[in-house]
């Protein structure tokens, strides 16, 4: 960008000759964002705790101190970011009222780049500003079902199964098959090969997975020729995918420590939860007809119910079973905190909502096409996105940045909510 103030005449007749200026007039032209005063006093607050924070540590170190200042630390480079473009607007602003007619025209040529800058450091200001989600940095499970459609929603769920589990290698992430049942059927196979899946449970055990992948909760709808479709007539079938935080199964003690926390997400009274055990249904020989291994765990509270039965120890599938108790329980308290914070700014909020119930994403077989229904984006080459590869990676990023829209919009709604509560309370 040009620091117009200081580039004399004959520099800027060789920039526009060089041009420069035809270069910036190719540049964004994004509006600034305009940032509500609340938002930007929160920021001025928080980088002042950082700046108090740093000359702390300076004379005393403190490992609580360094954690706080490395938490305002973004915010605090954010606002200085963001308050260098807006000085750079005002000095372009005043060189447009300049009585140079040139330096008028390269400051005119300067202004979409500035703006676009401003618009960019507003968005990072806003993004550092923005809550972390309490599970971000946790490992997840992947709950896959298949929806309406019958057999071939099915089918369809053991391709997005194997999609994530591909992904997951492709990136080089550590994932394990907690739950993988088969419906009964014949035998069976889809279009693509597939098994007709009934209920699926991936771990990924990467720190920080349910930050990443927590955009793929919903209804991932599929729209291709059965192999069984003799008319070659296109079916729409749906398969729901749940996104979960989980504990890794070397547990820490501050991980159990949750577990045992009646102010945790994760706490569960064992008083309110029915155990039983079952025989295991499906292939295993003796051992299924005979041992009662599958466990079934109910919370009676909300009615939730998991059953586990892929291990032949009875005491693994009840392990797994609490595991995967605790982590829906963990993810309806917090959906329902966040309904509950919806309700109370819905008169500032929009109404749109993207909800585990919603369709998120279509696949489309015949058009070799992927849509995501919330970036708005198409991406072609279906194959290399059921492959768990770049191109799935591209959706699943396209979606994190509209999930960090939609935070910045929550964040800005909330602060003016309380902006005008504020003002009421004062009257």
């Amino acid at each position: 960008m040009l620091a117009a103030p200081w580039v004399c005449r004959s520099c800027a007749r060789f920039l526009r000759r060089a041009g420069v200026a035809q270069f910036l007039r190719k540049a964004s032209t994004a509006t600034p964002i305009d940032l509500p005063p609340a938002l930007l006093e929160r920021a001025r607050r928080l980088t002042l705790e950082h700046d108090q924070l740093s000359a702390a540590l300076q004379k005393d170190y403190d490992p609580k101190t360094a954690k706080r200042a490395g938490e305002t630390s973004k915010v605090a480079n954010a606002l200085k970011q963001f308050e260098k473009a807006k000085a750079a607007l005002k000095e372009l602003q005043g060189l447009l009222e300049s009585d140079d007619a040139e330096m008028r025209e390269l400051a005119q040529d300067d202004l979409a780049a500035t703006n676009a800058q401003l618009a960019e450091s507003g968005h990072n200001l806003s993004a550092a500003l923005t809550p972390k989600h309490p599970f971000a940095e946790m490992p997840c499970l992947l709950e896959i079902r298949p929806g309406p459609g019958g057999t071939e929603g099915r089918f369809f769920a053991d391709s997005l199964f194997h999609m994530y589990q591909a992904y997951c290698s492709n990136k080089g992430w550590q994932s394990r098959v907690v739950k993988y049942e088969a419906a009964d059927g014949d035998g069976q196979k889809g279009s693509e090969g597939e098994i007709a899946l009934q209920e699926a449970v991936l771990e990924i055990q990467e720190p920080g997975a349910y930050a990443h992948f927590r955009g793929e909760s919903g209804m991932h709808r599929v729209q291709r020729v059965p192999a069984t479709e003799a008319k070659g007539r296109t079916h729409t079938s749906a398969v729901a995918v749940w996104v979960l935080p989980s504990f890794p199964e070397n547990a820490t003690s501050n991980a159990e420590s949750e577990w045992d926390n009646p102010e945790s997400d994760f706490y569960v009274d064992p008083n309110e939860v029915r155990s039983e055990k079952m025989r295991a249904s499906g292939a295993g020989g003796q051992h299924v007809n005979k041992t009662e291994s599958a466990i079934r765990l109910t919370h009676i509270p909300t009615g939730t119910t998991v059953s586990m039965q892929d291990s032949r120890s009875q005491q693994r599938n009840r392990e797994a079973a609490w595991r995967l108790l605790r982590s829906r329980l963990a993810q309806q308290r917090r959906e329902a905190r966040e309904e509950m914070a919806r309700k109370l700014r819905s008169s500032v909020l929009a109404q749109s909502q993207i909800t585990r119930g919603d369709k998120i994403r279509t696949y489309n077989y015949q058009q070799d096409r992927c849509t995501d229904h919330r970036s708005g984006l198409d991406f072609h080459n279906l194959p290399d996105v059921l492959r768990g590869g770049d191109t799935l990676g591209k959706v699943i990023n396209s979606v994190q940045s509209y999930l960090v829209n939609k935070d910045i919009q929550d964040l800005i709604a909330e602060e003016e909510a309380a902006e005008v509560t504020a003002r009421r309370a004062g009257k």
